[in-house]
Order: C-alpha cells, then sequence, then structure tokens
C-alpha cells in the first residue's frame, strides 16, 4: 500500500524525485488513465480506448501502452520512447488531494522514485517550491479539472449511444494469436447519424472534439502491434 502524506516544505525538505521511467519505478503497466481534455495531446501516438467503471455504471478512458498485464511497449533503452507522457504516468509519485474545498498535494513516500540524493529536488533551499513542483502542481490540477468533467463525458457516449466494444488480433513471430479484448471505442456509424442538434451539444460541452480525437487514435493500434512484435523478435 502507498504510503501517502501531505506534502510540506518541512517534513520534506531533501525530497528528491528521480523523474526517469524504467520498469523498476513502476512504469511496466499496460494502460494509463486520461480523460477528454487530454485526448487531443495523446492522439498522435497512443489508441485512446474505454473501458467500464468498477460501478458498471459508466466508462472511463485509458490510453494502451501494451496488450497485456505489465507491458508497457513504450519503454526503452532511454526511457519513454514518445514525445508525449501521458499525465498520469507524469505526475508520479504524487496525488490530488482536498483541504477546505482547496487542491492540496500528496506525495507516496514509498515510491521507489523518491530519493534524497538523486533526482529532482521538489523545494528550494530556503522552503519555497522548484519549477519541478510547479509543473507538478499544474499537471495535477489538469488532471483534477479532467476528472471532474469525465462523468458528463461518459453519460453523454452512453446517451448518445457511441460506444462499442471492440477487439484486435496480432499474429506473434511463432505463428501463436494475441487478442486484445475488453475495450470500447467510438462506433463512427452511430456518430454520423446524430443529428445537428445532437452535435451541438456535444460542441458546446466539449465533447465532440475528443471523440475524434478518439477516433483518430486508433491509428496507432497497428503501430503499438509493431512495437509487440518487435520486442518477441527472435535475437540473432
Amino acid at each position: 500500500m502507498p504510503k501517502t502524506v501531505l506534502l510540506n516544505n518541512v517534513d520534506h525538505k531533501e525530497l528528491r524525485v528521480i523523474t526517469q521511467h524504467r520498469t523498476v519505478f513502476g512504469d511496466n503497466v499496460m494502460t494509463a488513465f486520461t480523460f477528454a481534455q487530454e485526448f487531443r495531446s495523446l492522439q498522435a501516438h497512443y489508441p485512446i480506448v474505454f473501458y467500464k467503471s468498477d460501478d458498471g455504471t459508466g466508462f472511463q478512458s485509458a490510453v494502451l501502452l501494451g496488450f497485456e498485464e505489465g507491458e508497457n511497449l513504450f519503454l526503452g533503452p532511454s526511457g519513454w520512447d514518445a514525445t508525449y507522457v501521458p499525465m498520469s504516468m507524469r505526475r508520479q509519485p504524487f496525488f490530488i488531494g482536498m483541504a477546505n474545498g482547496e487542491m492540496v498535494i500528496h506525495v507516496d513516500l514509498d515510491s521507489p522514485r523518491i530519493s534524497t540524493t538523486q533526482g529532482e529536488p521538489v523545494f528550494l533551499e530556503h522552503g519555497g517550491t522548484t519549477d519541478f513542483l510547479e509543473k507538478i502542481s499544474s499537471t495535477l490540477r489538469s488532471i483534477h479539472e479532467g476528472l471532474e468533467t469525465a462523468p458528463a463525458f461518459s453519460a453523454a457516449l452512453l446517451a448518445n449511444d457511441l460506444l462499442e466494444s471492440f477487439v484486435f488480433d496480432i499474429e506473434m513471430a511463432d505463428g501463436t494469436q494475441s487478442r486484445l479484448s475488453g475495450f470500447y471505442t467510438i462506433n463512427e456509424e452511430r456518430l454520423s447519424k446524430l443529428d445537428g442538434k445532437t452535435l451541438e451539444r456535444l460542441h458546446q460541452a466539449g465533447f465532440l472534439q475528443p471523440i475524434f480525437m478518439a477516433i483518430a487514435s486508433l491509428s496507432n493500434l497497428p503501430q503499438l502491434a509493431e512495437r509487440k512484435l518487435g520486442s518477441h523478435a527472435p535475437q540473432a
């Protein structure tokens, strides 16, 4: 379990954070959660998919980083192999908290990223915040705002019957088949049949662009499959 505490410049004055992306830091994950406002930045690199929420009443969004649990095909010898890293991965080991209606920052002190000798300093020598912490704060604020609108985005997709399940098959080098399933995407046929008033409502809510970004992002599935095949290619 994470040891999450409220960040402060007294107890954590020596705190540093290792920002490299490696398996040892917990970056070997199949998916990373995201939200509609981030889709435009993500769609150039990753497939954006939807999955059922834990309570089964709505849907949440994520980017695919691999095809099986514990697999991140964007982790390479030099770190993260893409020019844009999802916010939910960049914010680690920090979390959003609320106190008296204000956003506060919590930190997981058990994270392998935590150090006092290497990485980015969190606080300045006399207690002020570093540029690194300012960037983290901005990232957490964006995540918080995105997650606040996520239920409405999910409700709009469901109300207009825009989600459909899909499968994606990969033939491995040895002839075996690997199948991705359990995720959902936008049904383009149903989207094309929506009337003007419905499209206007989606646009006014800020949901129309993310819908099209999610559709466009699926062009990254073949490239992700190529990464998968490359990672399992026979060594010379």
